[in-house]
């Protein structure tokens, strides 16, 4: 079979607290999101994709990433 196990899907909600100013950036990048798209999406929607994008992009992370795909050493 071509495609591999499926992996869990069951979502995990967490609860933040974010500084006013934070708050602020997120509602204005929310803004500027569908100004560019042309569709309104809640800041509650974009923070998960935003957070993926983020931490696929840190170099420390994808290395621990490739070393956890390769199964424990032995």
């Amino acid at each position: 079979m071509k495609l591999a196990k499926l992996p869990d899907r069951t979502p995990v909600k967490m609860t933040i607290v974010l500084t006013p100013g934070l708050a602020q950036r997120l509602r204005d990048y929310a803004a500027l999101y569908a100004e560019t798209y042309g569709n309104k999406e809640e800041v509650a929607e974009l923070i998960p994709f935003m957070l993926e994008a983020f931490l696929e992009k840190e170099p420390s992370l994808r290395r621990t990433k490739r070393t956890a795909s390769r199964g424990p050493i032995s």
